[in-house]
């Protein structure tokens, strides 16, 4: 049952909120979904609601914020201030990530904390260990088993697994399925299965004592004990109000914590989330959970919508509202520019040179690099576009991936290249050596154990001059007949080379040899990766025989980019991530080279899914976005026509225009320095007391001079 709104109780600082707002401010359902845009205000809306409990009596402690990164706690934490929530109420609130939440759920649980492992190179040794088991445990079965232990398996295992935990897909099983059964049915080789078997077991530990946790592990246990012990759900605490942030995030790990939390009596929650930004379904996001899953436990629920979006203008707003046919608007008076260029088909340096131009347009225009992103669909594309940059010497940064001269398939190449010219030790950094040193044992298909893989890559790095018979000693640990042909017939080729052979036909040479493209697919389980892998090999080929140079002209100027890429600047550089590591940042110049079919969307992936990360991408952008995509009309990503940037131009031009007229800034409100024996006078003229910030204020709208006496000095 719902009673009738009353007026609200708690005034935001610094703005009013819209309509939309103030409806979820003053929802008094037991469950209200919050259906917002990018860049719609839902943190700041999710605050207001919380301002509004404080005002009507909830205690600060009795109010839990959910969020899922590190980040976004801090920017919850920073808006319940900015909204006019006092610091010293703010801080009162728990706020927390998921992984949080179940850390200290678990801990009253356990009575203690298990070992925080928050990295891939803390996890691990005990990757390895689990892998070793499974080796020894499982003889009977080894011809079915591919045993790998090189950082790129390691890697795609904790990736893996962590994708088995957050949608729950380790319960248990029937006794009579098999292993191979349960593995098929996951849809994972049967040698991850039993890694993560045998991983699960050593995290475990012996006594029912968790020894230690991963990233998202937290979640997953508080799932599986909420799951398996129903009476665990009485350590959760007792709150209120809970608010969870960007749902569309959510797998069937946290949503079962949030489930667990909704049965507590009197708990009101409000959840906000954006259906078309579910992009993380390797890692369980789904838009059920936003589209039915709440309604299901919940009948009466009752869904708002926040469709103004405050990260752009009209222009980018009414042009998301066409490809996503939903409701999309802007009150910002700003001018969004979509600017649109084209590149000579199917060559991507032009693609590149047409980013860098674009660059250099925003910096004729005194507007700063480091608010400039380039963002790729995959990364394979930053060959041309870091080449462009280092040509153009525009400092660049990558984040969330490695420049393309630090990944496996190219420090592989780099590898054959120093057995050809005998010069590894002209590799400056130590630690580009030993990379250099697995690539190859990687991609040469060589069996190393974990221990004897860190002895060659230490002894190689610190003796370079052992490299070339780094294979004739190794070539017996190959994995098959035919690899060890292949690998050594490259070896062999090189080793016969001079150093004018010209590079790029060098290159195509070994990869032809060895069939890079067979053996990455071996390599790489998502067939997605191992198609990266194999346009990056031939990007860096491409770059070779443009360049028209031999081995050892090559090889310096590889060791010229490395010192270029390697320099770090605290300004002045432009930002290159891939698109799927965008999602809740924004820059106010989002440039999106190759909006070719087949690059983006990706013939590889779920179209629905393409459509939801071009939209997440599109939408970073404030002031500039910048479309870069083939001349060939038919060759063009469909997704820039879904946008109809033509027929909504006039429309969002007219917008910004009346934004501009309406643009005058109205207090919402004015605060009082009023003593305690002035009270009741104020009160009678009409003022109103706010409870969350402990001060007497003026609404807009009503005449202040009445109060002049109890203004406040500025």
């Amino acid at each position: 049952m719902t009673s009738k709104t009353s007026p609200a109780r708690f005034v935001p600082h610094g703005f009013v909120p819209t309509v939309e707002q103030q409806k979820i401010q003053l929802s008094q359902h037991r469950v209200t979904l919050i259906e917002a845009n990018a860049g719609a205000a839902k943190t700041t809306t999710l605050a207001l609601r919380v301002g509004e409990a404080i005002a009507r009596g909830v205690k600060p402690e009795q109010i839990l914020a959910l969020v899922f990164t590190p980040e976004a706690r801090e920017v919850m934490e920073k808006r319940l201030v900015e909204i006019g929530i006092p610091y010293s109420t703010s801080a009162q609130i728990h706020v927390r990530t998921f992984e949080q939440f179940a850390t200290e759920v678990l801990k009253a649980i356990e009575g203690a904390s298990a070992t925080p492992l928050t990295t891939a190179n803390a996890l691990k040794p005990h990757a390895l260990a689990a892998i070793e088991q499974v080796s020894e445990g499982y003889a009977g079965i080894a011809e079915f088993l591919d045993i790998n232990t090189h950082n790129i398996a390691i890697s795609q295992f904790l990736d893996g697994q962590l994708r088995l935990k957050a949608t729950m897909a380790l319960e248990r099983w029937d006794d009579d399925t098999s292993l191979q059964e349960k593995a098929e049915r996951l849809s994972i080789p049967l040698t991850d299965y039993l890694w993560t078997l045998e991983y699960e077991r050593i995290r475990q530990g012996n006594f029912e004592e968790v020894l230690f946790r991963g990233p998202f592990d937290a979640t997953y246990d508080l799932a599986c004990q909420l799951h398996d012990f129903p009476d665990s759900k009485n350590a959760l605490p007792h709150y209120r109000l809970v608010v969870g942030d960007e749902l569309h995030d959510l797998n069937e790990a946290s949503f079962r914590i949030l489930e667990a939390l909704l049965a507590i009596d009197e708990l009101y929650f409000v959840g906000a989330g954006d259906k078309d930004q579910v992009i993380y379904s390797s890692h369980g996001a789904d838009e059920s959970y936003l589209n039915h899953r709440f309604t299901d436990l919940y009948p009466g629920s009752v869904r708002y919508p926040l469709t103004m979006t405050y990260r752009h203008g009209p222009h980018l707003a009414y042009a998301m509202e066409a490809f996503k046919q939903k409701p999309v608007d802007s009150s910002l008076p700003v001018s969004t520019v979509i600017d649109q260029r084209h590149y000579h088909d199917r060559d991507h340096d032009d693609c590149a040179a047409q980013a860098v131009a674009a660059i250099k347009k925003w910096k004729s225009e005194k507007l700063p690099l480091e608010a400039c992103a380039i963002l790729l669909r995959d990364r394979h594309q930053s060959v041309a576009i870091e080449n462009a940059l280092m040509h153009a010497g525009i400092a660049y940064r990558t984040q969330g991936m490695q420049g393309y001269l630090q990944r496996e398939e190219i420090l592989f190449l780099r590898g054959m290249m120093a057995i050809a010219l005998k010069n590894l030790s002209a590799v400056q950094s130590e630690g580009v050596r030993k990379a250099i040193v697995e690539s190859l044992a990687i991609f040469g298909e060589i069996g190393f154990n974990a221990h004897d893989m860190n002895f060659a890559r230490n002894a190689i790095a610190q003796d370079p001059d052992i490299l070339n018979s780094f294979f004739s000693g190794q070539l017996q640990r190959s994995r098959s007949d035919k690899a060890r042909a292949r690998i050594s017939d490259a070896v062999s080729y090189m080793e016969t080379l001079l150093a004018d052979a010209p590079a790029g036909a060098v290159l195509q040479e070994v990869c032809d040899r060895i069939d890079l493209e067979a053996v990455a697919r071996r390599i790489y389980v998502n067939p997605h990766d191992a198609a990266v892998v194999a346009k990056s090999v031939q990007g860096f080929i491409e770059v070779a025989r443009k360049s028209a140079m031999n081995l050892r002209e090559f090889s310096e100027w590889i060791g010229a980019a490395d010192a270029f890429a390697s320099s770090r600047k605290s300004k002045g550089f432009v930002l290159l991530e891939c698109a799927v590591n965008a999602k809740g940042k924004e820059f106010d110049h989002v440039i999106l080279p190759f909006l070719e079919t087949g690059e983006f969307p990706s013939l590889l992936r779920d179209i629905k899914e393409e459509e939801n990360l071009f939209y997440v991408v599109a939408t970073r952008a404030k002031a500039r976005l910048t479309l870069i995509s083939p001349q060939d009309e038919a060759r063009r990503s469909p997704f820039i026509g879904r946008m109809e940037l033509a027929s909504t131009r006039s429309r969002a031009h007219a917008a910004v225009q009346s934004n501009l007229a309406q643009a005058t800034v109205v207090p919402s409100r004015l605060d009082l320095s009023v003593s305690y024996a002035d009270k009741d006078l104020v009160k009678a003229l009409g003022a109103q007391w706010d409870a969350t910030r402990k001060v007497w204020y003026v609404k807009a709208g009503l005449d202040t001079k009445p109060f002049e006496q109890w203004f406040r000095e500025k």
